[in-house]
């Protein structure tokens, strides 16, 4: 049964999005205030162009801890490597993903478009709704 639940089927549609001109400070502030581990980072053209996570911001707290300087643009601390998956992927496919990983939740692409995220909450999800 859990095999044939998708990506898709669990995936967080309405993304909380970042952009490329945002402090380090103010993106912390934004997937604080939404509860979330991270969050794609977006430029100009609404292109995703990284992401930044839990794990980038204690980077940036560090460097700023460590050099006594202030915080930089989130740019210069989200992950630019944007490992995805696509919406109709099986959720326990995507499960040995995330074990293998340690990602907290990838973009979700659908034909080439970014159409959410996903997370380990939501695999969790998954498995709870078979049950």
């Amino acid at each position: 049964m859990l095999a044939k639940i998708t990506v898709a089927d669990f995936m967080t549609k309405r993304l909380v999005k970042l952009t490329q001109e945002m402090t380090g400070v103010a993106a912390i502030k934004k997937i604080l205030d939404h509860k979330i581990t991270g969050a794609p980072v977006f430029d100009e053209h609404d292109k995703i162009i990284g992401i930044f996570s839990e794990k980038d911001a204690l980077k940036m707290v560090l460097e700023v801890a460590y050099n006594q300087s202030s915080a930089g643009n989130v740019t210069e601390y989200m992950t630019s490597e944007v490992v995805h998956v696509e919406a109709e992927m099986s959720i326990v496919d995507l499960a040995e993903k995330f074990e293998g990983s340690s990602v907290r939740s990838f973009p979700v692409y659908k034909d080439q478009e970014l159409v959410g995220i996903i997370s380990r909450t939501d695999v969790l999800r998954a498995l709870v709704s078979t049950t």
